[in-house]
């Protein structure tokens, strides 16, 4: 897949079709957008997605910018397995949030990108205002000799799947459902960095991940998970929050994994296939801390293999 970091006149005269949109999380419904691209690339034809490095609220709305469900490299790897072939990744900024809806079809979409057919979600808004709709987009690329194709809404029990939705339910702590519209496991990757050792004292030995700003953390507590370090996968215990036995602290993100006895600072490990075990809270001493750690650690097992 070719990244391109602006929106700059195509070089290549090899016809275009084109998706657009943030695909936070790349759910089912982002999934479905993408398929429709892909139904449309013909022979010599090239299948391109349109997204940004930031959120649009970043402008649109800057007092309720959304935490992400998926960093921008996630995205980036996410969307490079669905089979586009390019990626056009730009800043949403103050020119682009107050570009005409008639203008950014005209000038950016048809003009600089060339694109012979558009796809984007039923409700797509675009342009400064977001004023610009279904039907106008319809309307301007019909009178250039070009399409536009809607997707309508996938529904999961009766609801329409959006990245608000996945949210809300990876903050609550369902991840049946979070990881059900996604199509794969909410996963968390950071470095591994240096802790209290508290856990090391305690028997329990933890990973620290430093989380990348603006990830989604599901809401504090203790969660069975698998940590997948260098190929391989561990399963053990993810503590979120902020360690209230020992007086409030910023919040943190550590996995104990079972039988893993090596050290790792500096590197990368993920943690997918969360289950909630119970809320945080504080201990009156060390001892039930263990205590409790050691009865935690019996819900750690495998998820059960299912052929479906």
């Amino acid at each position: 897949m070719k990244i391109h970091h602006a929106l700059t006149p195509r070089e290549s005269d090899r016809p275009l079709v084109l998706a657009i949109g943030f695909f936070d999380g790349f759910h089912r419904g982002h999934r479905e957008i993408v398929r429709a691209l892909l139904r449309l690339r013909r022979p010599g034809y090239r299948a391109a997605v349109l997204s940004f490095r930031n959120h649009p609220a970043t402008h649109l709305r800057p007092e309720s910018v959304p935490p992400l469900i998926t960093t921008t490299e996630e995205r980036v790897n996410l969307l490079a397995a669905s089979g586009i072939d390019e990626l056009y990744l730009v800043p949403f900024d103050a020119e682009l949030a107050g570009c005409e809806a008639r203008a950014f079809l005209d000038e950016i979409v048809l003009g600089r990108l060339g694109a012979r057919a558009l796809v984007t979600g039923a409700n797509f808004r675009f342009g400064s205002g977001r004023r610009g709709d279904s039907a106008l987009a319809a309307a301007v690329l019909a009178e250039r000799g070009a399409t536009a194709h809607f997707v309508p809404p996938v529904l999961e029990g009766g609801e329409r799947i959006s990245s608000t939705r996945v949210r809300a339910a990876i903050e609550r702590g369902d991840f049946a459902l979070a990881d059900r519209l996604l199509c794969e496991p909410y996963a968390l990757r950071g470095r591994v960095v240096l802790g209290h050792g508290r856990g090391h004292d305690l028997g329990f030995p933890t990973a620290n991940l430093d989380v990348p700003p603006g990830k989604l953390l599901p809401k504090e507590g203790v969660y069975t998970a698998t940590g997948r370090y260098a190929g391989r996968d561990y399963r053990g215990l993810v503590s979120i929050g902020d360690n209230p036995t020992f007086g409030p602290g910023a919040k943190t993100v550590e996995a104990w994994l079972q039988d893993f006895r090596q050290t790792i600072y500096g590197e990368e490990l993920a943690l997918r296939d969360f289950a909630f075990v119970r809320d945080q809270r504080a201990f009156g001493s060390s001892e039930e801390l263990v205590a409790q750690m050691q009865d935690d650690a019996g819900n750690v097992r495998f998820p059960a293999f299912t052929v479906s």
